[in-house]
C-alpha cells in the first residue's frame, strides 16, 4: 500500500493537481497581500482620519497584523478535520471564507460614513481573512507533496509557494495600474474597492479548477488502514493535535524557528518598504508599487528552481543559502533604498526576494516530510502558522515604530538579522528529509520519532515512548 501511495502519477495528473494548488493559494495571497498594500496606502486615511499620518499607518498595520493573530486558529481547525476528512474538501472552505472577507471589505462603508464602526468592522473581516489562510497553506502544498514521488517533491512542492508572489504580483499590479489610472482622490475615495471587489471573480475561477482534483492517494491510503484498524482492533486514533504536541513537538519547534527569518524579512521586503521608500526617501507611491511588481515577478521564476535545487542538495543546505543571505543583504538593502532612485529601490528589492525564495521553496516539501500522514496538515499547519502571530503579524509594525523612534533603517536590519539566527539555529536543530518516502514515515520507515508518532496517533492505548 505504501508503494501505490507514493508511486509517481501521470504527468497530466499530477499538473492538475498543481494548478489547482497554484490557483488557490494565488488567490489567498492576493486578498491578503491586497490588504496589506491597502494598509499602507489608504486604509490609514479612511479608517483611521483622526491619527498622526504615520500613527494612522501604525494603527493600519496593527489591523494587518490581527490577520495573522486568526491564523493559528484556522490552522487548529482546518488542521484537525483535514488530517480527517482529508485535504481537498477544507481547501474549498477556505477558498470561500477568504473570497467572501475579501469582497466585503469592498462594500465596507469607511470612518467618514459609519464612524467608529468601520475601522471594527474592518478588523473582523480580516480576522476571517487571517482563519482561512491559516487553513489554506497546509492543505495546499500537502494535496501535491502526497502526490507525487520523492525523486521531485521539492521541485513540485514549491509551485503552491510560488502563489504568495503570485497574489502579491496580481495585488500590486493592479494597485499600480489604479494609482496610475486614477487620480490620488478618486483612488481614495472609490478606486481602491476595484480589486477587493475583483476577488469575487477569481474565487469562482479558483473554485472550478479546485473541485475537479482528487484527494490525496496517500492520504486516502492512511485514512482505509485506520478504519481497518478500528474494524479489527477497535483502537482509536487520537487527535491530530494531540498526536503532534505529544510526539513531534521537536519538529514544530523546527518549524517555527525555521519560518522566522522566511516571514519577517518577507514583510519587510513588501509590506514595509511602501512605508519607508514613501516618506523616508521622498519616492512616489508608484515607483514603490513598482519596484514590488517587478521584483515578485522574478521571486515566482526562481522559487521553483530553488525547490529544484532543494531536490539535489537536500532542504537545509538550501534553506540556510535564503537565511544567511537574507541577513547579510539587509543592510546594503536599505542602503540602496536611500539612494533615492528607482534602480537602487528595484536591485534592493528583487535581490531581498530571491534569497527569501531560497527558505520559502523547499519550506513546503520540507515541513511535509517531518509528519506522519495522520497528522501531517495539523504539524505542517501549526508550525507554520503559529510562528507567524510572532513573525509576520508584527513585522511590519515593529519596522515602522522602529522607524519612528530612531529615525533610522539601522535598527531595522538588525531586527530582521536577529530573526535569520533564529532560523539558522532551527536549521542546525534539524534532521535532512530530502529522501523521506511520505508513506513510510506513517509506516516507520524513516525515523523512530516519526515511526512513534505514526504509531501512538493511532491507538489509543499504545504505549508512550522517550
Amino acid at each position: 500500500m505504501a508503494a501505490s501511495a507514493t508511486a509517481p502519477p501521470e504527468p497530466s495528473n499530477l499538473r492538475r493537481i498543481v494548478a489547482a494548488s497554484l490557483i488557490g493559494t494565488t488567490i489567498e495571497w492576493y486578498d491578503f497581500f491586497l490588504y496589506g498594500s491597502a494598509a499602507a496606502l489608504v486604509f490609514n486615511k479612511l479608517f483611521f482620519p483622526e491619527s498622526d499620518p504615520l500613527v494612522g499607518t501604525l494603527l493600519s498595520f496593527l489591523t494587518y497584523a490581527v490577520g495573522f493573530a486568526a491564523r493559528p486558529l484556522g490552522a487548529l481547525v482546518f488542521g484537525h478535520y483535514g488530517d480527517r476528512l482529508g485535504r481537498k474538501k477544507l481547501l474549498v472552505l477556505s477558498l470561500l471564507l477568504m473570497g467572501g472577507a475579501t469582497f466585503a471589505i469592498g462594500l465596507l462603508p469607511t470612518h467618514a460614513t459609519i464612524g467608529s464602526a468601520a475601522p471594527v468592522l474592518l478588523t473582523v473581516l480580516r480576522l476571517i481573512q487571517g482563519f482561512a489562510l491559516g487553513g489554506e497553506w497546509g492543505g495546499a502544498v500537502l494535496l501535491v507533496s502526497e502526490h507525487g514521488d520523492a525523486r521531485r517533491r521539492g521541485f513540485w512542492a514549491s509551485w503552491p509557494q510560488t502563489g504568495a508572489p503570485a497574489g502579491q504580483l496580481l495585488a500590486t499590479g493592479v494597485l499600480s495600474a489604479l494609482t496610475a489610472l486614477l487620480s490620488e482622490s478618486a483612488f481614495t475615495s472609490w478606486g481602491w474597492r476595484i480589486p477587493f471587489l475583483l476577488s469575487g471573480v477569481l474565487v469562482i475561477v479558483g473554485l472550478w479548477i479546485r473541485l475537479s482534483v482528487d484527494e490525496s492517494p496517500v492520504f486516502k491510503a492512511a485514512l482505509a488502514q485506520a478504519e481497518q484498524r478500528k474494524a479489527t482492533t477497535d483502537q482509536v486514533e487520537k487527535m491530530p493535535l494531540v498526536a503532534v504536541l505529544r510526539h513531534h513537538w521537536r519538529d514544530v519547534l523546527i518549524a517555527m524557528g525555521a519560518r522566522m527569518a522566511e516571514n519577517i524579512s518577507y514583510y519587510v521586503i513588501t509590506a514595509f518598504i511602501l512605508v519607508y521608500a514613501t516618506t523616508s526617501t521622498g519616492l512616489s507611491k508608484q515607483t514603490a508599487l513598482n519596484a514590488v511588481l517587478i521584483a515578485s515577478a522574478v521571486h515566482f521564476a526562481v522559487i521553483p528552481l530553488w525547490g529544484a535545487l532543494s531536490d539535489r542538495i537536500g532542504r537545509r543546505p538550501v534553506y540556510l543559502i535564503g537565511a544567511v543571505g537574507v541577513g547579510a543583504w539587509m543592510f546594503p538593502f536599505f542602503a540602496l533604498i536611500d539612494s533615492k532612485s528607482f534602480g537602487g529601490l528595484l536591485l534592493a528589492v528583487t535581490v531581498g526576494l530571491v534569497l527569501h525564495g531560497a527558505m520559502y521553496a523547499p519550506q513546503a516539501a520540507f515541513f511535509s516530510e517531518m509528519f506522519a500522514t495522520r497528522m501531517r496538515y495539523s504539524g505542517a499547519s501549526i508550525g507554520a502558522q503559529f510562528s507567524s502571530v510572532a513573525a509576520g503579524a508584527p513585522a511590519p509594525l515593529i519596522a515602522t515604530a522602529l522607524l519612528a523612534d530612531y529615525g533610522s533603517s539601522t535598527p531595522i536590519s538588525l531586527y530582521v538579522i536577529a530573526a535569520a539566527l533564529l532560523t539558522v539555529v532551527a536549521l542546525a536543530c534539524a534532521r535532512e528529509t530530502r529522501d523521506r518516502d511520505l508513506a513510510s514515515v506513517e509506516a516507520g520507515g524513516q525515523g523512530a520519532d516519526a515511526a512513534q508518532g505514526a504509531r501512538e496517533s493511532s491507538a489509543a492505548d499504545a504505549p508512550a515512548s522517550a
